[in-house]
């Protein structure tokens, strides 16, 4: 299956869902995303580190909220949007559906309806013990 908007016309990054692949699309995302000719943003993994240096939040959502509110501004800072995302990469501690799905629900919120390619990787830890969700992009920038 395709994305319907994949075909269009000078779209910056199209999506690509062969039928010969299971039909990610349910889930959100793409099988493949191909970005045409430009520049390329490769975004540090986001933490819910804040820039006032208030606590991270205890919980995977709360983590997820934080995370995604960096990446939105690395997004406006590189006038992208999610239509521009390439690649995202969602790392969770100790992950389970559950928190995987926690996790991602927050994800969802900014992509807005876009789909790019993801990945949901569950890993034993991040950096320091409180943290629970690190989230990665590529971006093609406009």
């Amino acid at each position: 299956m395709t994305d319907p908007g994949s075909q269009a016309e000078g779209r910056a990054v199209t999506r690509r869902n062969p039928p010969t692949m299971w039909d990610s699309t349910a889930n959100g995302h793409s099988q493949i995303s191909i970005a045409e000719a430009g520049r390329m943003a490769y975004l540090s993994g986001q933490i819910a580190a804040s820039e006032d240096g208030s606590p991270v939040p205890t919980s995977v959502r709360g983590q997820a909220e934080r995370v995604t509110t960096n990446l939105k501004a690395a997004l406006e800072a590189l006038g992208a949007t999610a239509r521009d995302i390439v690649m995202l990469r969602l790392y969770v501690v100790d992950g389970t559906t559950d928190r995987f799905l926690e996790a991602y629900s927050v994800v969802q919120e900014i992509l807005k309806g876009e789909m790019p390619s993801i990945t949901v990787l569950g890993v034993q830890s991040l950096f320091t013990p409180e943290l629970q969700v690190e989230i990665e992009m590529t971006v093609r920038v406009p």
